[in-house]
């Protein structure tokens, strides 16, 4: 058994220090309020060290963002499917890692508040923005398209739903964030849900997380063919 931690190691396992406590602090204070030095003290590293990783933080807060885009809410949305309509129960996974649903989707959400702002006054955060929206397209665009495929969903003009999906996640999401008297979560889902499963010819409530898995012993493994189907906000290359 190999004990011993690498350079490497040591350093990536620092950088995701840093980025995470980064992640924390553009969220509480947004980017304008952002010290590297408060950075610094959050993540327990001196100052050297965090300027070592990133040199401003400008660089420190467009890499934020990729961490949180790839990291946050990834143990919901990367669970087993179940046997029976994975890819319904893949694209409620899709919406609820979209949604600030718990306090690290949360913190997510803000820290795309913050690139929106951003990216309407500078080149490199308009620049990620577009890119990781690209990402998004994909990644719920390919859970349509394997919907689609498997014969559950409805065929449809799969960029104009996916398009939608995105629009009212985050149209939602910002109620939830200012915590909207009006509206709960469970609306939210729910109206997100009746819009989308229209379009896909979905009938089936909104799987929630803990009743997929559970039915497993009984499923129809029909569709298990799409079991593997990519399912993180990161495309893979291939």
């Amino acid at each position: 058994m190999r004990l011993r931690v690498t350079a490497e190691e040591r350093a990536e396992s620092t950088r995701r220090k840093i980025l995470n406590a980064a992640c924390e602090v553009i969220a509480e204070l947004g980017f304008e309020g952002v010290r590297m030095r408060i950075v610094a003290t959050r993540a327990e590293v001196s100052s050297a060290l965090l300027h070592y990783h990133f040199e401003n933080r400008e660089k420190l807060f467009l890499a934020a963002l990729r961490f949180s885009f790839e990291n946050a809410g990834s143990a919901s949305y990367d669970s087993e499917p179940p046997g029976e309509h994975p890819n319904t129960w893949r694209l409620a996974r899709i919406i609820d890692g979209c949604l600030p649903i718990d306090p690290e989707l949360r913190r997510d959400f803000l820290l795309w508040q913050e690139l929106w702002l951003r990216g309407s006054r500078d080149a490199d955060s308009k620049a990620l923005a577009v890119v990781l929206y690209g990402e998004l397209r994909d990644w719920a665009g390919g859970a349509i398209r394997d919907g689609i495929n498997a014969g559950e969903f409805i065929a449809c003009d799969v960029q104009a739903v996916t398009d939608l999906l995105l629009a009212l996640v985050d149209g939602y999401g910002i109620r939830l964030v200012l915590d909207d008297p009006l509206l709960t979560l469970d609306r939210a889902r729910s109206q997100i849900w009746a819009a989308v499963a229209r379009e896909l010819g979905i009938t089936r409530p909104f799987p929630a997380l803990d009743n997929g898995n559970a039915d497993n012993g009984n499923a129809d493994n029909s569709n298990a063919d799409n079991s593997n189907a990519q399912l993180s906000r990161t495309p893979t290359s291939n």
